[in-house]
């Protein structure tokens, strides 16, 4: 199984850090659940804003409803803000390395080299199991990596079984 979004070319904001010799095997964005916080953050700052209006209105304060539908839009700015985040952002791993590319502005490249990688997880909270995420853990031979944990990671046994395969890549071996 070939775990690539967007046919089989990755966005220029990927493939700009890819090197000529290294091919894409996996690439996939971080699960929609990394919006859970902010999606609970507008509608519930929607939510104290309608009461606030409501209560503000019977108190005759037009100043404070313009506050409050201000700290709302900001609220709603910041949302938008975090998806076009979320879209720009990619966990990929090719025939030599994984990278997590991340930043819309700021743009921040975590890399780790296949052959540094000495042990590798996975581990799911219960809202991840119920919502198909998890994360990954990995580790390398006594170095501190800049990518060591990969957190709303979509498909994580999928995922974890195809970086395995590369890993320890494993050949006709039979106990004859």
């Amino acid at each position: 199984m070939r775990l690539v979004t967007h046919g089989d070319s990755a966005p220029a904001s990927v493939n700009r850090y890819l090197l000529p010799h290294e091919h894409q095997v996996i690439m996939v964005r971080r699960h929609p659940a990394v919006l859970l916080r902010p999606v609970a953050e507008v509608l519930g700052g929607l939510i104290l804003a309608g009461l606030l209006s409501k209560w503000f209105g019977e108190q005759g304060g037009s100043g404070a409803l313009v506050v409050v539908w201000w700290a709302w839009l900001l609220l709603l700015i910041r949302f938008v803000w975090k998806v076009a985040e979320w879209s720009v952002d990619y966990f990929v791993v090719t025939s030599k390395r994984m990278l997590l590319t991340t930043g819309l502005i700021t743009r921040k490249v975590a890399m780790m080299p296949l052959g540094k990688v000495t042990d590798m997880s996975f581990q799911r909270s219960l809202l991840g199991r119920m919502l198909g995420y998890g994360e990954f853990v990995l580790e390398s031979a006594g170095q501190d990596q800049a990518l060591s944990t990969v957190t709303y990671i979509p498909y994580p046994e999928t995922l974890y079984l195809e970086v395995c395969q590369m890993l320890f890549p494993g050949g006709n071996d039979s106990d004859d």
